[in-house]
């Protein structure tokens, strides 16, 4: 059963209560959305030399993080947000469309460019998974909408990480997900990382910093 937006109170006041003692460092760049990224349990480590943090609360939709966006992405003036949402959103058993899925996004950038003009808003595909197989095709045709709205804005930019997590035969491999057939496993978090981290890097890495105070 996927949760609902006012479940998510306390995990949004558990990272505020996390900032107070230790607090982010500004221009770092936040994580945020769903397990797969609330479970990346490694994602400090692998993206260093980056500061980055992780905001990501699981079972999450695009609509959830629209609500939490302030608090958990525009409260640490990030100089990059890096999002991963859909996958709940376009579950089975959801009700959603592709293009609601797709309006829900293009609301979130908005959202963060209002506050942030400045930031860099990275939104990782919809991936696909063993066990949301038959969902695909919806989320395949949401990529592709969001993919072509992040073409027409300033620094936002689509990361497709979905294309990589397929054979050269067309199949799904299997070995990137934990045995629910649906969280990624160390491998599609090291896949993930080989597509996202030089996007990053590139942009934000030690010879191109800027001060984001």
């Amino acid at each position: 059963m996927l949760a609902q937006a006012q479940d998510w109170e306390p995990s949004i006041r558990k990272f505020e209560e996390h900032d107070k003692v230790d607090p982010p460092k500004l221009g770092c760049i936040v994580f945020a959305g769903s397990s797969s990224i609330a479970r990346w349990d490694t994602l400090v480590e692998e993206m260093k030399p980056l500061d980055v943090i992780n905001r990501g609360f699981g079972g999450s939709q695009y609509s959830d993080l629209n609500q939490y966006a302030k608090r958990i992405v525009i409260a640490y003036h990030p100089r990059a947000v890096v999002i991963y949402e859909g996958d709940n959103d376009l579950a089975p058993e959801s009700s959603k469309t592709p293009e609601s899925v797709a309006k829900d996004a293009r609301t979130l950038v908005q959202t963060i460019r209002a506050a942030l003009p400045e930031t860099w808003i990275y939104l990782i595909s919809i991936k696909p998974s063993k066990s949301r197989l038959s969902a695909w095709p919806r989320m395949k045709e949401a990529n592709w909408m969001i993919r072509d709205f992040t073409h027409t804005q300033e620094r936002v930019q689509y990361v497709d990480v979905a294309s990589a997590m397929f054979d050269s035969k067309g199949n799904l491999r299997a070995d990137l997900f934990v045995e629910d057939g649906l969280h990624p496993a160390p491998k599609c978090y090291a896949l993930w990382t080989s597509i996202i981290k030089p996007l990053l890097l590139e942009r934000f890495g030690l010879n191109s910093h800027k001060s984001y105070r």
